[in-house]
């Protein structure tokens, strides 16, 4: 869903790749290749990093072929180029070769603003890569990815699908594809929940469990991992509480059999036997500190503080405290 400037050729001298979401650039360079593949089958791909495009190499990248072929020059991460190479680019933009396209891809913001200015003023095809961290701006990647298959899915369906996969466009990309392989027809929210609903909670739970079980390091990478996939922090707290509550309610509660113990607790026998290997280690004071932490993480992840990432990681670790508590 890259936005571009009426300026939309893609063999153009110079195209700027411009943000941070590392689907939309690799699809801007993607694009360049395949014109450029389309126009001669035997077009030579360089595609480099900044540190591989030293003082000098952009040149003879880009000087005079005896054999005239097209080629493609790809320079990632164009913001980190060291001055004497951005000199290099400056130049080369006054006066870019024939049958040659360079792909810059810049990150944006104020470093190596300079390579940027220069790039626009060159005339530089310009293609807006943002980072999509608004839920908003990922449904309408949806929605548009759908479109650009030619396919229907209802409202309900892209947004259950944003929900369900959370953030990373990549994964998004490949679900809709998935999607629309597998099913004819509209795409509603039926076949999504079929394919997709239960990502989220289940990777929420996932921090819950190592948490009660007083894995605080693995506990923070699984949050971590859930909040950048875009799963909803009320989401965790809730497993947080779940899982604090169900090591109160079987310490409280009498010996007996999973069976009986899952009628009178209202769980699963299951998960009566793996409540029971979490506990260990738990004590009636530790539940209560534990409780609490959930109550203050549910308060700042609900508006009560400015921070919901930080609160969520001070209940993570207080709770794995908690559980180690009785462990002497």
């Amino acid at each position: 869903m890259a936005k571009k400037t009426a300026q939309d050729d893609p063999l153009s001298p110079v195209t700027l790749a411009v943000g941070q979401e590392d689907l939309l650039l690799d699809r801007a360079v993607q694009e360049v290749v395949a014109a450029a593949r389309a126009a001669d089958a035997d077009t030579d791909v360089r595609d480099l990093t900044s540190d591989q495009l030293q003082p000098g190499t952009l040149n003879e990248l880009t000087s005079p072929s005896l054999f005239a072929e097209r080629k493609v020059v790809v320079v990632r991460n164009a913001q980190d180029l060291s001055a004497d190479t951005i000199k290099d680019v400056k130049t080369y933009l006054g006066s870019p070769a024939e049958e040659i396209t360079l792909v810059l891809l810049h990150a944006g913001g104020a470093k190596g603003k300079g390579l940027l200015d220069a790039a626009r003023k060159a005339g530089a095809r310009e293609v807006a890569c943002p980072k999509m961290t608004k839920a908003a701006d990922r449904l309408g990647f949806v929605r548009s990815e759908f479109r650009v298959l030619g396919r229907s899915a209802t409202s309900e369906a892209c947004q259950a699908l944003v929900d369900s996969i959370g953030s990373d466009l990549r994964e998004l990309a490949s679900a809709v594809t998935q999607l629309t392989a597998d099913v004819e027809g509209t795409i509603d929210e039926a076949v999504v929940a079929r394919y997709y609903t239960g990502r989220a909670e289940a990777s929420s739970f996932t921090v819950a469990d190592r948490a009660v079980e007083g894995r605080a390091a693995e506990a923070l990478e699984a949050l971590r991992w859930s909040l950048s996939t875009g799963v909803a922090p009320v989401l965790i707290t809730s497993a947080l509480a779940q899982g604090v509550r169900a090591i109160g309610k079987l310490s409280s509660a009498r010996g007996g059999r999973p069976a009986d113990l899952a009628r009178e607790l209202g769980m699963p026998p299951w998960k009566i036997d793996r409540v029971r290997q979490q506990m260990r280690g738990w004590t009636p004071d530790g539940v209560s500190v534990a409780l609490r932490a959930v109550a203050e993480a549910d308060a700042g992840v609900k508006g009560g503080g400015d921070d919901p990432e930080y609160a969520l990681e001070k209940a993570v670790v207080t709770i794995a405290r908690a559980a180690r508590s009785g462990r002497g």
